[in-house]
């Protein structure tokens, strides 16, 4: 299982921005709200730029007690001394990022099947990015959205091979669909637009932890 508490693992807040949210108001409201487990993410950003963001939100997380993962950029995740890196299918592979970040660092890797889990759980990732559970405006390339009965299909498939890498849901998901997610057999889920676009993204937050708090273990 993850290197974290499952409680910690089940919700993740994956950063963007909109016309009215920076990547660090959209963390710091889910901070706010009670999420333990920030995913950077800004894939057009310079290097620079990613550093001084990531700076402040490494702070602010360690003050939290929350989780940072930087996504794709491993060496950003060295120089933060962040606590994971989450890895797509162009970026570095796993066995590599490992070697650079050392044992204890949390390495992630999306995934669209189950031998892509396997192949991610040989090569030494900790847990597996699967989806899009639908459609998302904040991914750019997309593979064929996997819906509740690609999760289940999945979650079968990883039973029957003894494939044991814990599975976080991924792409535009909404409140609603936690709890039929999480019935697929899905460890946890990610989430971004869903807070980020909400009115009162503090609160979101927390209907969305309320939500996960009804589902038992």
């Amino acid at each position: 299982m993850i290197k974290v508490p499952y409680d910690v693992f089940r919700f993740q807040y994956i950063t963007h921005e909109n016309e009215r949210m920076t990547y660090l108001d959209g963390a710091r409201a889910a901070l706010a709200g009670g999420c333990r487990w920030i995913q950077l993410r800004m894939k057009h950003a310079k290097r620079k730029e990613m550093i001084e963001v990531g700076r402040i939100l490494r702070k602010e997380c360690k003050e939290h007690g929350a989780m940072l993962i930087i996504d794709d950029r491993v060496e950003i995740c060295y120089e933060l001394r962040a606590d994971g890196v989450h890895l797509g299918k162009d970026d570095m592979k796993p066995e590599d990022a490992r070697d650079l970040l050392g044992n204890d660092c949390i390495i992630g890797v999306t995934c669209h099947s189950q031998e892509e889990i396997a192949e991610a759980q040989y090569n030494w990732a900790d847990y597996a990015g699967v989806g899009p559970f639908r459609h998302t405006t904040t991914k750019e390339k997309l593979n064929t959205v996997l819906g509740l009965e690609g999760y289940e299909r999945i979650h079968r498939e990883c039973w029957e091979a003894g494939s044991t890498l814990a599975k976080v849901a991924i792409g535009g998901i909404t409140v609603s669909d936690i709890r039929p997610i999480m019935r697929t057999g899905m460890d946890g889920v990610a989430i971004s637009g869903e807070i980020l676009n909400a009115s009162d993204p503090v609160g979101k937050t927390r209907e969305i932890l309320e939500q996960l708090e009804k589902i038992p273990y």
